[in-house]
């Protein structure tokens, strides 16, 4: 009995016209699994004037927003409105295989079929995460409607499943686009249907008079002698060409949505030279004149295009073409700025230089592409940009999503703020930050790396550290984040080459983690492995080569083996890639010191302090940076400069026993000997077995001794003649005194 249809009016959807999907001889057009025919077919359809149906599914500026599932049928209906009584997930929406002009002829009230039914059960079945109630009823689907919209749902479907196999079957193999002879649709009004295999009429032309009846009598004719089956198997595509004309095709010959999603299961199956074929090795639809950024998208959603590049990108990422990949990437985010991946891809994946991400973020085509709401996501691609540059800029942007968008506690705007915090080198500010971040969402990939690396640096966290690694690993434990935590906890405690097998781990479950790449190499440094630590750092900048950091690690390790000009071109390179982080002018100021040039040194290190100014960092991180600058002020004779560099360090940490040592060496070389020993005895109040400091307080004393009473060699000052006659004069001097004091002295006896 045929169930009571809700008020409002629902109506069976229109099939397309089996000769309308695709020209004839398709299949003959559809040996390679490149995308070339759907260009060609969106090149004809243009020209042609073929239906808006045709086009529809054809158009790379389409997004998949058709395709949502909050509707039980793939027809778009023609009227918006809903009832309290309609199903919520038979609202209105349309279908990859849109069909703009179809439904002008629909009865209202139409009664559900059996199929109207299962596609809701279809659709609400996904919605509760039920993949096997949804796979098995749409299944039934396809079977009774041969609707590509029904196949492509069933292979989402699949995918959703993980059956990435059986999804990539269902879209590459021969698909009838006619209706089948039997079925609860058999009886419905159409024309009169044609059976696939049926002999060709007596006028029939080219293969179609040649096409002979299938042979009958097998078993699967004797259990559904009704129905007509496609060849299939290892020569399925030239028996279908032979066999048929028109009315049979693949679905990704019929939807780019198709080829889309089918690129996606081969990639998951690891058959990316396979994906990248079915994709094309560059954007298909580049010259095709239905793309390009100043297109706009014709229904809000994420262009198909521009997620079809951006899988391009992750294919050659996959097959170590970074230069294509990052090209990819740039193409996809030019193409609809709404598709994060690819900008994630290029920001977190460090494959642009700073000052390249600052370019192409201003540049993209935001208000031709979101006229309301270009200024809200440039701010936001702003916030995630690296800090290094443009301080201010990116202190307005802050401020102003939170002023005027109201994200003051959105995880990945607090993430902008800490981000920008441990540029600046304040682990406790930015430790405070995460914090709040992971107590809102308990997991933030971009988050983690920080929160643990601020644990690390600040030593009363590292017990902390221990616990929060635990606790990922429960959590998480298929996260590369999880295990990261547990090397960086390796780390605290020196067990490196522990800390090295969970970043290893932490590699292959995510090779595009960068933070995990950097610490395996950090950790062969500290053992004290400078040659495998260059080979991991060189690593690494061939995997992130928009990223200066490791390149200049890589010099300072070459200056740690004295490699002085494979050092200076290390630094040169990663100076040219970033020139505005206060660490790399620190290091080549080293590379001067050590090549003796003292005022090109002092030169890097004041401008190294300069830029740390800028940035606002922890004036606590640049101690270092400043006793270098004062060690070169000092040994070019610049005394009083050095001076006030030790002066600066120890008014931010008066018990740093290195200012206090070096305080004491410029003092002596003034010939201020007591000064410099008071200095040295403050520095051994603190590190009293500094072999350094004793012995430059020996030297110290010896040289006080050396000068005597008088502080100078040689006796006393003006010779021994002047001294007694000073002396006699002040002996002099002081009678004079006693007897001028002594009358009243006895007047007051007296009294």
């Amino acid at each position: 009995m045929a169930g009571t249809p809700p008020t409002g009016g629902f109506a069976i959807p229109r099939l397309p016209s089996p000769s309308g999907s695709r020209p004839r001889h398709s299949i003959n057009n559809s040996f390679s699994f490149g995308p070339q025919s759907l260009v060609d077919s969106l090149a004809e359809a243009n020209t042609s004037g073929a239906s808006n149906t045709r086009r529809s599914y054809l158009d790379p500026s389409r997004s998949i927003l058709q395709t949502s599932p909050l509707r039980s049928s793939p027809r778009q209906p023609r009227r918006n409105k809903t009832t309290a009584s309609r199903h919520p997930l038979a609202n209105d929406t349309t279908d990859v295989f849109q069909d703009d002009a179809d439904d002008e002829g629909e009865e209202e009230g139409h009664a559900w079929t059996i199929v109207d039914r299962m596609r809701l059960w279809r659709h609400d079945a996904l919605m509760q995460h039920l993949y096997d109630s949804a796979a098995f009823w749409g299944d039934k689907i396809v079977s009774w409607t041969n609707d590509p919209n029904d196949a492509f749902w069933l292979a989402q479907t699949y995918f959703l499943k993980h059956e990435y196999s059986r999804a990539e079957r269902l879209l590459t193999r021969p698909f009838p686009t006619s209706p089948p002879r039997t079925g609860p649709l058999a009886s419905a009004s159409r024309p009169a249907f044609q059976p696939p295999f049926a002999p060709a009429a007596a006028n029939a032309k080219g293969k179609g008079r040649e096409m002979p009846p299938p042979a009958t009598g097998g078993p699967s004719d004797e259990l559904a002698p009704g129905v007509q089956r496609l060849p299939m198997g290892p020569g399925e595509m030239i028996d279908v060409a032979i066999q048929f004309e028109d009315g049979v095709s693949r679905l990704v010959d019929m939807s780019v949505a198709c080829r889309y999603l089918a690129a996606q299961c081969q990639m998951r199956q690891g058959k990316w030279s396979d994906a990248l074929e079915m994709l094309g090795e560059s954007n298909p639809f580049r010259n095709s004149g239905k793309g390009g950024p100043d297109v706009p998208n014709v229904d809000g959603g994420i262009k198909i295009e521009a997620s079809m590049c951006n899988l391009r990108g992750l294919l050659m990422l996959k097959l170590n073409r970074g230069d294509q990949a990052k090209a990819c990437f740039i193409e996809a985010l030019a193409l609809d700025v709404k598709c994060y991946e690819a900008f994630e891809q290029l920001v977190d994946g460090e494959m642009m230089t700073p000052e390249e991400e600052w370019e192409v973020v201003q540049n993209l085509a935001y208000r031709e592409q979101t006229p309301a709401d270009a200024e809200f996501v440039r701010l936001m691609y702003m916030s995630r940009l690296r800090k290094y540059k443009h301080t201010e800029e990116h202190a307005i942007t802050r401020r102003r999503l939170v002023d005027e968008y109201g994200l003051g506690d959105n995880p990945d705007v607090l993430y902008s703020f800490a981000d920008a915090l441990y540029t600046q080198l304040r682990w406790a500010d930015c430790f405070a930050v995460t914090s709040r971040i992971l107590s809102l969402v308990s997991i933030h990939k971009a988050t983690i790396p920080l929160h643990v690396a601020c644990m690390y640096h600040i030593k009363h966290l590292n017990s902390k550290l221990f616990l929060f690694a635990h606790d990922l690993v429960e959590k998480e434990p298929e996260s590369a984040t999880s295990w990261f935590a547990v090397g960086m906890w390796y780390m605290c405690v020196e067990k490196f080459p522990e800390a090295r097998t969970y970043f290893s781990k932490t590699s292959l479950m995510d090779p595009r983690f960068a933070p995990a790449w950097i610490a395996f190499a950090h950790a062969f440094s500290m053992e004290g492995e400078h040659d495998h630590a260059v080979t991991a750092y060189s690593t690494c900048a061939r995997l992130y080569t928009g990223s200066h950091l490791p390149l200049m690690f890589v010099g300072m390790e070459h200056m740690i083996l004295s490699n002085l000009k494979l050092a200076e071109e290390a630094l040169y390179a990663a100076q040219y890639m970033c020139d505005s982080d206060p660490l790399l002018f620190n290091e080549r100021g080293v590379m001067f010191f050590m090549n003796e040039d003292y005022e090109s040194a002092a030169q890097m290190f004041a401008q190294a302090l300069d830029l740390a100014k800028v940035v606002q960092s922890s004036q606590l991180a640049w101690i270092p940076t400043y006793i270098n600058l004062g060690t070169a002020l000092r040994r070019i004779g610049r005394l009083q400069e050095a001076k006030a560099a030790y002066q600066r360090v120890l008014e931010i940490d008066y018990r740093n026993v290195p200012a206090l040592s070096f305080m004491g060496v410029t003092q002596h070389l003034l010939g201020n000997v007591e000064a410099a020993i008071v200095k040295y005895h403050e520095a051994l109040s603190i590190d009293p077995i500094n072999g350094y400091v004793l012995e430059l307080l020996e030297l110290a004393l010896e040289t006080s001794a050396e000068m005597g009473p008088f502080g100078t060699k040689g006796g006393p000052p003006g010779g021994e003649g002047d001294w007694e006659q000073k002396m006699r004069e002040h002996r002099d001097k002081g009678k004079q005194v006693a007897q001028s004091n002594s009358p009243e002295d006895e007047d007051s006896m007296q009294m």
